[in-house]
């Protein structure tokens, strides 16, 4: 029978997060059962839980940022087994079958991978997501987390961590090139300590001021203000590589006249309005503009290492599942440094 497990639910859309219960499937061969010890608040989250990217299926139980432990595995699992530290992230499965992901490149599945909530799965069943206390993935969607890195901070890596990282690997971010990053929320302050780990010359651009300190702890090596209009005429034709973190509208022409020849601006951040810009700006330099989704299973696991080797976790405030939905206006306020995690043992009904 399929298990039972306390979740928190969003029974409609914009509804405040109630503790209940959902049905996990039963354990197939190749399927792991993770006791769920963390789940990290992305702003995705918001998003669909207030059908901000428009309708959701409801009810719905929010979290792809998932750290935990194995409890039991599939009689036909070979990559964990019980007591392994395992972590989920955005999605968890793909066909397999398309070219992008007999590529490697199951992030972007032809057919549309199986996202951790928020989807139905490709027997037709709906995903919930790590807003829970257990979940049951097919071995080949989780991740080994390394004795390194702690749970809680590496629970926001499983979708902020790797959706910074894939780009700066795919631009082969590295020694000798100028990175800058745009925002230092919950995916920038991560953007700047994988870009410094990477060796890039790394620039923080934020609205203010406010974070600099931060910013510098993290491997930043210059920071500026985007309010202070001298920031654009200093910094022009300064950057191979710009790295927009923030789903609020941005100048575009601006950040395109920071880049050098060939540069790229890429999207992670997803604005909810479209954004305009004068082609000129794009042949004045040979520069692109681009966007990255998440990363591979193979690369997230990649990503993963690669912080566990250089000491990098998210920085997080831990909460209870009684705090998640003022936790919610918090990221909407910018005002958190710089990811929320819940306790995933505060969620059980007391």
């Amino acid at each position: 029978m399929p298990a039972v497990v306390p979740a928190l639910i969003a029974e409609a859309p914009g509804a405040a997060l109630t503790r209940g219960t959902i049905e996990r499937r039963d354990l197939g061969p190749h399927d792991v059962l993770v006791d769920i010890a963390f789940s990290g608040i992305c702003h995705s989250d918001i998003h669909q839980v207030r059908v901000e990217w428009g309708s959701g299926i409801f009810p719905m139980v929010p979290g792809h940022e998932i750290a935990g432990v194995v409890a039991a595995v599939g009689a036909e699992v070979t990559r964990f087994a019980v007591g392994d530290r395992a972590g989920v992230g955005v999605y968890v499965d793909s066909c397999r079958e398309c070219e992008n992901c007999r590529a490697g490149n199951s992030q972007y599945c032809l057919k549309g991978n199986v996202s951790t909530y928020n989807a139905l799965d490709y027997s037709g069943e709906p995903t919930y997501g790590g807003y829970s206390t257990q979940i049951v993935v097919d071995e080949n969607y989780v991740l080994r987390i390394p004795q390194a890195l702690p749970l809680d901070v590496a629970a926001p890596l499983l979708c902020a961590g790797i959706t910074t990282y894939s780009p700066l690997k795919h631009w082969n971010v590295g020694p000798g090139t100028r990175v800058a990053i745009v925002g230092m929320g919950g995916l920038g302050h991560l953007a700047v300590k994988l870009a410094h780990a990477l060796g890039a010359e790394v620039t923080v651009l934020s609205h203010s001021l406010a974070k600099k300190d931060d910013g510098l702890r993290f491997g930043a090596d210059h920071y500026y203000a985007t309010s202070d209009p001298d920031t654009f005429r200093t910094l022009a034709n300064s950057f191979d590589l710009i790295l927009n973190t923030v789903s609020a509208d941005v100048d575009l022409q601006a950040l395109l006249g920071l880049l050098t020849l060939d540069g790229a601006l890429v999207f992670v951040g997803l604005p909810e309005n479209e954004q305009r810009f004068n082609v000129f700006w794009l042949t004045a330099g040979r520069r692109s503009i681009a966007g990255s989704n998440i990363g591979s299973i193979g690369e997230t696991q990649e990503m993963l290492d690669f912080c566990a080797e250089h000491g990098i976790g998210a920085e997080v405030e831990t909460i209870g599942a009684d705090e998640v939905d003022a936790a919610y206006d918090r990221v909407v306020a910018s005002a958190v440094r710089y990811r929320f995690v819940i306790d995933a043992s505060t969620i059980p009904a007391r």
